[in-house]
């Protein structure tokens, strides 16, 4: 997980355009950040960043594959609530 937050957070980096909602994004990838530090991150509160990430920059095409490694990431964590 720390190399798909860490992949995310240098392509938003990179990206050019000045998007609305960047500060969300960085904000919660600071807190991915955080929890991935973690022995035993917490699943919903993982989940819960990445809609925001998400929410935030899902719309952005360059960051499509940084995304869904993120995504893909935190669904090793677990199934989401009632998929089990």
């Amino acid at each position: 997980m720390r190399a798909a937050v860490s992949g995310l957070r240098h392509a938003l980096a990179r990206h050019p355009v000045e998007l609305p909602d960047r500060a969300v994004a960085e904000e919660e990838l600071a807190a991915l950040a955080a929890m991935a530090a973690e022995s035993e991150p917490e699943p919903a509160r993982l989940r819960g960043a990445l809609l925001l990430v998400l929410g935030a920059l899902g719309s952005v095409s360059a960051l499509a594959e940084p995304l869904a490694e993120l995504n893909a990431a935190i669904s090793r964590f677990g199934p989401p609530p009632g998929r089990r």
